[in-house]
This record gives structure tokens, C-alpha cells and sequence, in this order.
């Protein structure tokens, strides 16, 4: 059974940074796509960034220049780098892999940007 577990969120304050991961397991074929998705409250989730294994990438426009994402193929793992945090990025962060035709979800992890 394929497992995403995401790690890394927390409060931040604006302006500050922090570095989401996500490790895929479960499964003998290597990810495709992996991306971040957030959810905040009251809206829906949108896309935030992705990666596919040859290691284009594609942001929200909201994100770029603030946010890398990146991914290491050996350990199954993407990875996304938050910088310049703004109280907008508040939200639920989400795990994304396409694992063959099949697309699988992380739990999620807070990320909280106040003062």
C-alpha cells in the first residue's frame, strides 16, 4: 500500500522560512509527478508546486521565487522549500505522487505563518 508522510510544517513568522518533505513508501515503481497542494480554510485546495522525475518543475504564480521544490529519486522523496512566508501561505500542506496511473494523497501538515 503506497504511504505519503509529509513533516516540516509549524508557525512561522512572516517573512521567515520553512522546508517541507514528503516520503513515498510502499510501492516498487518510483513516483512520476509529486507535488504540494494547501488547502486553506474556506477555499479550495490548490496546486502549489510540482515536480516530475526528470525534475521539470511548475509553481503557483502566487509562489514563485519564494518556494523551490525538489525531489530525490533514491529516497522517494520531494521536497519544498518555503521562503519569504506571507500570513496567505497559511493552509494544510499536502503530499501529491502519481504512482503509475494512480494519484496518492499525504495526510497533510500545518503551515501557520503570524506574528
Amino acid at each position: 500500500q503506497v504511504q505519503l508522510v509529509e513533516s516540516g510544517g509549524g508557525l512561522v513568522q512572516p517573512g521567515g522560512s520553512l522546508r517541507l518533505s514528503c516520503v513515498v513508501s510502499g510501492t516498487f515503481f518510483a513516483p512520476n509527478t509529486m507535488g504540494w497542494y494547501r488547502q486553506a480554510p474556506g477555499k479550495q485546495r490548490e496546486l502549489v508546486a510540482a515536480i516530475t522525475r526528470g525534475g521539470s518543475t511548475n509553481y503557483a504564480e502566487s509562489v514563485k521565487g519564494r518556494f523551490t521544490i525538489s525531489r530525490d529519486n533514491a529516497k522517494n522523496t520531494v521536497y519544498l522549500q518555503m521562503n519569504s512566508l506571507k500570513p496567505e501561505d497559511t493552509a494544510v500542506y499536502y503530499c501529491n505522487a502519481l504512482v503509475g496511473t494512480l494519484s496518492h494523497w499525504g495526510q497533510g501538515t500545518q503551515v501557520t505563518v503570524s506574528s
